[in-house]
């Protein structure tokens, strides 16, 4: 028994009711939909809710407190002299009994550990068979009592789509409470960086070297968390990015909308598509095996000094990849223009050309700056793209022929393997994000401005 296996009866459980509650309003009134308050699908979605909603709350609740109230028996059943000396690291215990739980050989010796992770897989197996038991009760209780309700006078799309109007609000505040925890979260950890190393080094600082020591008697216990490096590669990338994909893209949904034949449009639309549909590790490995080397092949030939590993190579492209986003999301605004404008422009004597560039992108820029925002996005919090072809190194500098490094790339680099958050070097993720975040906010913020402005313009 697994979680999705719970999952996949609730929803079969589900269908079964649907099926079940649509044959019975159909029966009560011997075919006679005239007769019923509500139309017989009505009748099913309302049996299927009430399936679902206890179902998978149960199985929420499971997923969320279920393994944290086991591991809590667990520790509580160790002996005393081992919660002793693990007081200070329950977290090290723990990933020790999980590592035998999930590892059928293993090095462990520990009697008392290995006991540990019998009683885990023991106590796991059974409250995923009481997950199972219950959701599936409260589901069964759910379908007696929906098709018990399943009569002619019975207001089944009025509390369905009560049900439903409470689970949207439910979905908007546990959307808004995401975003807040996610805020809260980071900025939580990033005071507790700042209480470590001031706000002025941290952002103005020149050079970036998180290598703190993780123990006392560790040499390097200093180091330099200047960020600037960082985000000043991040600038120059989403840069070069957006110089490669902002006029191509804009140009070519200009071309799609405009001058392309209807045959044309079927065809390159989607095959401009497609590059938003390549994982990004493949276009990495296409700028370090072929990108980059042709860069520095060509700067050779030209004189120029361009590393192997470059600002260029990771810019040009990632712009090739976010091209879509560009052209596919300018398309849908250019063709939202009503097209009264158009024709009006056509009608007053005004060219093709005039009327695209004074008429048609102007009224469609909210979407086009949208677009713009969204491959903006999307450039800064790439990360394969720029390990592969731009390195890992913090250099300052304004040339995109040498090897920078991103935010993104340094969070991950910080974040990998096994960190305890208790340190300099790794809660400086945290903080990176945080500024990143206020930066994307800001950026948001000024577009929103200039879109208003024009819209007004064009009302």
């Amino acid at each position: 028994m697994t979680n999705s296996a719970i999952f996949f009866v609730l929803v079969l459980l589900a269908l079964v009711a649907f099926a079940t509650a649509r044959q019975r309003s159909l029966r009560v009134v011997d075919g006679d939909t005239a007769k019923l308050h509500s139309l017989p699908r009505h009748y099913g979605y309302f049996a299927a809710t009430c399936v679902l909603v206890p179902g998978l709350l149960v199985l929420a609740l499971w997923l969320m407190f279920g393994k944290s109230i086991i591991e809590g028996l667990v520790v509580n059943g160790l002996p005393d002299a081992i919660q002793a000396e693990y007081a200070d690291r329950i977290t090290l215990l723990l990933n020790r009994i999980r590592l035998v739980v999930e590892n059928a050989s293993t090095q462990e010796t520990n009697v008392d550990i290995l006991a540990a992770a019998e009683r885990f897989h023991s106590l796991y197996l059974k409250g995923l068979w009481a997950a199972f038991s219950l959701s599936a009760s409260f589901g069964l209780v759910g379908l007696y009592t929906a098709i018990n309700r399943t009569k002619a006078d019975f207001r089944a799309r009025n509390v369905f789509e009560r049900v439903l109007n409470a689970l949207l609000i439910l979905s908007s505040v546990i959307a808004i409470a995401t975003t807040l925890g996610i805020v809260g979260s980071l900025l939580f950890e990033s005071l507790r960086f700042f209480a470590e190393v001031p706000l002025g080094d941290f952002l103005f600082g020149l050079k970036w070297s998180p290598q703190t020591a993780l123990r006392a008697d560790q040499v390097g216990a200093s180091g330099s968390f200047g960020a600037v490096p960082l985000f000043a590669g991040t600038f120059m990338i989403s840069l070069l990015a957006m110089l490669v994909a902002g006029p191509i893209g804009l140009m070519s949904a200009i071309y799609l909308t405009q001058y392309a034949s209807t045959r044309m449009r079927r065809i390159a639309k989607p095959a401009l598509e497609i590059l938003a549909g390549v994982p990004t590790v493949v276009y990495g490995f296409f700028a370090a095996l072929t990108i980059a080397p042709l860069f520095r092949d060509t700067g050779e030939f030209l004189g120029l000094d361009i590393a192997s590993e470059s600002a260029l190579a990771a810019g040009f492209v990632m712009g090739i990849m976010i091209i879509p986003f560009v052209s596919s999301l300018s398309d849908d605004a250019i063709t939202a223009v009503p097209r009264s404008l158009r024709d009006g422009s056509l009608a007053l004597g005004a060219t093709p050309s005039e009327t695209i560039t004074k008429v048609l992108v102007p009224a469609a820029l909210p979407g086009i700056v949208g677009a713009f925002l969204l491959a903006i996005s999307r450039a800064v919090g790439e990360t394969m793209i720029v390990v592969m072809a731009a390195g890992m190194q913090p250099n300052l500098t304004a040339n995109p022929f040498e090897a920078v490094t991103t935010v993104t790339v340094q969070i991950v680099a910080l974040l990998t393997g096994d960190q305890e958050f208790d340190s300099a070097k790794t809660l400086s993720a945290f903080a990176l994000g945080l500024v990143l975040f206020v930066i994307t906010m800001g950026l948001n913020i000024f577009a929103l401005r200039i879109v208003r402005k024009y819209r007004e313009a064009y009302d």
